[in-house]
């Protein structure tokens, strides 16, 4: 366990702002050294020019695309190089595409896996041996609530947030004869800016229109709901401290997993739960998703 972090060294992807930014500025403030990676080139130097302006040099940004390996194993390479090693890793980036399933594409999907599954995928593999091989440290990966349920018009997202909880799941049970930790991080709404997902975009997505639609609405019930990412931030460090596996923003997530089983055990077919969006009030979804959800 990282019980003690001060003069640690952290990595965080997606750092530049929302949960990853918090949880850098956590991270600061016990007195790590923090690598905060993103590939928003202009948000990460406007983030790391405010920060060193009070830890000094204990912040540094490096841009980085985890849909790269390459770029991954670079980043590692580089962190190494200056800090001489890591002792926390959060696979912190992610997007989250929205779009009912049958209306998504091919390149919604492409995109979505390659940031939110195969993103976690190459910081595990750059990063993990060599902490295993140095003795100490600790992994956090950034999952969802969503990789415990569903929502409607969000099956890409909770599709590759399921697999990130299975990759976390896994990678616990290879490394626990080892020092190093592992926790999956599964928050519920929080206010970040992931519902303006067509800020980092790229051009070769199509979609079809409705998933900007979902999005407006999804930024709104976000806007009304979500806690603040420090409060994330928050639950993060003390996991880290405490080599607890599961970090939870929300009680509800648990009863909303339960749910789940429950479903499993009555050999019923999955059931609308209180997280699900389109109940809450989820616009721009088909006619026959607004129906059946009246219906329930």
């Amino acid at each position: 366990m990282l019980e003690d972090l001060d003069g640690r060294i952290a990595v965080v992807t997606g750092g530049a702002s929302g949960i990853g930014l918090a949880m850098g500025e956590a991270f600061l403030e016990a007195g790590m050294t923090v690598v905060l990676s993103d590939v928003d080139e202009s948000a990460l130097a406007v983030q790391v020019e405010r920060l060193s302006a009070s830890v000094g040099d204990r912040v540094d940004g490096r841009l980085c695309d985890v849909a790269d390996p390459e770029a991954v194993f670079g980043l590692a390479d580089s962190v190494w190089s200056r800090h001489g090693a890591v002792h926390l890793l959060c696979n912190n980036a992610g997007v989250a595409s929205a779009a009912p399933i049958l209306q998504s594409t091919p390149s919604q999907w492409k995109w979505t896996v390659d940031i939110n599954v195969l993103g976690v995928a190459h910081g595990v593999l750059a990063f993990v041996p060599r902490m295993v091989e140095s003795g100490i440290g600790h992994v956090v990966n950034t999952a969802s609530q969503a990789g415990l349920s569903t929502n409607v018009g969000f099956g890409m997202y909770a599709a590759s947030k399921h697999a990130v909880v299975g990759l976390t799941e896994a990678l616990y049970r290879e490394l626990e004869s080892t020092p190093i930790g592992v926790s999956c991080l599964c928050p519920n709404a929080v206010s970040t800016a992931i519902s303006d997902i067509a800020r980092l975009r790229p051009s070769w997505v199509e979609v079809d229109g409705s998933d900007d639609i979902i999005q407006e609405s999804f930024g709104g019930i976000i806007a009304e709901h979500g806690i603040e990412p420090a409060s994330v931030a928050t639950h993060v460090v003390e996991a880290v401290r405490a080599g607890r596996f599961w970090v939870f923003t929300h009680e509800v997530t648990k009863s909303i997993a339960q749910l789940r089983f429950e479903d499993i055990q009555a050999d019923r077919v999955p059931q609308p739960h209180p997280g699900d969006l389109a109940r809450i009030g989820l616009a721009g979804l088909p006619n026959h998703f607004q129906e059946e959800v009246a219906e329930q």
